[in-house]
């Protein structure tokens, strides 16, 4: 019930009530990016969904136009304090996770959920066999690793943990992301693995 029914409509409350928000901060973030390099304010890639199919994600611009995507070893996103690659205003993004703030497009368009896994980049389509079952939910703004881990652990942690996510959907543990991601925020726990 929960899932199936309750969680989409907390997902409509939540883009209703934080959408004036976002046009503000839209505004105000797109004058700070076009000030500092003059590029799209939005940067958009493709990104794995429920079902592995593909959408279009959506994230404040955080780094230099045509920046090569670095990864590690495991796949995962390398990020780091000094990444030359950054824009000054992108680091402040990044930092307090506001880059992330355009996804409510994605979470009115029904791609996204409030609450989900994070959703991978389009080429990481080989996953264990034993971690797909949370390709059966959508990937969310916020996440049981993003909650607890931010950037601190590896790519097959993270599936694991997305796994169990998947395995033990509830208002209450949805409701415990929602508050621990507020506090790894503001502590500014977890935000680079370089």
């Amino acid at each position: 019930m929960y899932e199936k029914n309750i969680k989409r409509i907390l997902d409509i409350i939540f883009t209703i009530l934080f959408f004036p928000f976002f046009l503000l901060l839209y505004a105000l973030v797109g004058i700070l990016i076009k000030i500092e390099d003059q590029g799209p304010v939005l940067y958009v890639s493709d990104r794995l969904g429920k079902n592995k199919t593909i959408f279009k994600m959506y994230k404040f611009r955080t780094m230099r136009v045509n920046s090569p995507d670095i990864r590690l070893e495991d796949g995962s996103t390398y990020n780091s304090s000094n990444d030359s690659r950054v824009t000054k205003i992108g680091k402040k993004l990044r930092e307090s996770s506001l880059d992330e703030i355009p996804q409510i497009l994605n979470i009115l368009k029904g791609e996204m959920s409030v609450i989900g896994p994070r959703p991978d980049v389009e080429s990481s389509k080989n996953y264990p066999e034993e971690y797909e079952s949370f390709f059966r939910i959508k990937p969310g703004l916020t996440g049981y690793n993003q909650a607890y881990f931010r950037n601190e652990i590896d790519r097959l942690e993270k599936m694991k943990n997305d796994k169990f996510y998947s395995d033990n959907i509830s208002f209450k543990v949805d409701l415990f992301i929602v508050l621990k991601t507020f506090s790894v925020v503001f502590r500014r726990k977890g935000l680079y693995k370089d």
